[in-house]
């Protein structure tokens, strides 16, 4: 509706509504989900380090244990309060896959607890993240389609 179709009174609302409207610091929370995610994607590269280092992996086969170690702090945090808090002030930036991954598992387990652990947290708990983990599955399932066919006529 542009302007020339509203009514006075709409069109004052309008104003009324602009005044009032907060205003989004968006540089600032760009710069805070940046740095937030950079901050997580460190830390899984300082775990997988540890895994090549202490244990004597390559850097292929760290990424398996790193990923799982992701997962398992942000279940940690979130069962604790903490990724709700980051999520808070860093907003997108907590998002990471990794972590917003188990967050997004963990927070579903978390929220329906009191109905059971079967049909609350069992059947409740990939509600979020099962939608992730099927195209997932479904995406790799094609690739690999492909490139077993591709193998086979000897194109690779």
């Amino acid at each position: 509706m542009g302007k020339q179709n509203k009514t006075p009174e709409q069109q004052q609302y309008e104003q009324l509504q602009q005044k009032h409207e907060t205003k989004r610091p968006v540089f600032k929370n760009c710069l805070k989900a940046f740095f937030v995610g950079g901050f997580i994607c460190t830390i899984g590269q300082a775990i997988s380090y540890f895994y090549i280092y202490f244990f004597n992996f390559t850097e292929q086969t760290a990424g398996n244990p790193t990923v799982a170690t992701m997962i398992f702090i942000a279940m940690l945090l979130t069962g604790f309060g903490v990724y709700d808090r980051i999520g808070q002030f860093a907003g997108a930036g907590s998002a990471v896959p990794i972590t917003g991954f188990g967050n997004a598992v963990i927070s579903a387990a978390i929220e329906h607890r009191t109905e059971g652990f079967v049909l609350g947290v069992g059947g409740n708990m990939f509600k979020l993240a099962g939608s992730v983990i099927l195209f997932g599955v479904f995406a790799a399932f094609v690739v690999a389609l492909i490139k077993t066919l591709l193998i086979m006529w000897g194109v690779i």
